[in-house]
């Protein structure tokens, strides 16, 4: 979104309180340090706060997102990695972000060797698929799963248990690149896995408007991808780098900066677009 567009604050924001159907989002880049995690969680913070029920999957073995709401990693008795090998219901490893509306499944370092452990078992793709057919699941608005840097089994649960995928994409060179790959993964998943799957938008990340090559990328990237590429961008941001060291999301740690107003308005685009759909 242009400088010259006038964002929604949050106020604006939670006039608009409908409910809507349950919408489960896939924030999912193969490539790492794009700004999944920070996408998920702020993304997520902000929906919360206009008054959507909002829970996020941390589904990476780094557990990042965990890490920053300020879960302890003695805390996360349950994980995602139970939930995935059907040793825990979904509604026990559900603990609360401390922001009002916002609840999380955590990650451990188990999460890594799950792969291996369901590469045999039945139904492996569905597991998470499975887990979200629970009466907890459908508690929420919105629920968002933090995928790994990979395509791995764990990526591929969660493209088959989302309705769509949000793809956070660094303004850098390689960008376009790996895009393809990922188009070219949810494609083979819609054909085997989930017919139902589709692009909800690609969000651009760590835009720098020092430099050109941000404004070549995103123009790159427009071009190829026309309106599924959000208006908003998220810029590179101090306070947004600081805030996952605190434990606290960047809206909460210091919602005036640059970077939390980005996030503000790409909840806004979201909200707008899912509007768009259920209309259509």
């Amino acid at each position: 979104m242009s400088e010259q567009t006038s964002p929604k604050n949050l106020d604006d924001l939670a006039a608009d309180t409908r409910r809507h159907q349950r919408r489960i989002i896939a924030v999912a880049n193969q490539k790492g340090g794009v700004g999944k995690t920070t996408t998920t969680i702020n993304l997520a913070t902000a929906l919360a706060a206009v008054g959507r029920k909002v829970l996020i999957l941390d589904l990476d073995p780094q557990g990042n997102a965990s890490t920053g709401f300020g879960v302890d990693r003695q805390a996360r008795a349950c994980s995602t990695y139970d939930v995935l090998m059907a040793e825990a219901p979904l509604a026990d490893a559900i603990v609360s972000t401390g922001v009002p509306g916002l609840d999380l499944v955590a990650s451990t370092v188990d999460l890594s060797g799950a792969e291996l452990e369901l590469i045999n078992e039945d139904r492996r793709c569905y597991r998470l698929r499975d887990a979200l057919t629970s009466a907890a699941a459908a508690e929420y608005d919105y629920i968002l799963i933090d995928c790994p840097p990979s395509l791995n089994l764990l990526t591929l649960n969660a493209l088959t248990a989302a309705h769509s995928v949000l793809v956070p994409l660094q303004c850098e060179f390689f960008a376009l690149e790996g895009l393809s790959l990922l188009l070219k993964t949810v494609e083979r998943v819609r054909a085997n896995f989930n017919p139902e799957i589709d692009i909800l938008g690609v969000v651009l990340t760590m835009f720098d408007r020092r430099n050109n090559l941000s404004d070549q990328v995103a123009a790159d990237v427009r071009s190829f991808l026309g309106d599924k590429v959000y208006e908003t961008v998220i810029p590179r941001n101090v306070r947004v780098s600081e805030a996952p060291s605190h434990g606290k999301p960047a809206l909460l740690y210091d919602h005036k900066c640059a970077g939390s107003q980005a996030y503000i308005r790409l909840a806004s685009e979201v909200l707008r677009r899912e509007r768009a759909r259920v209309a259509a």
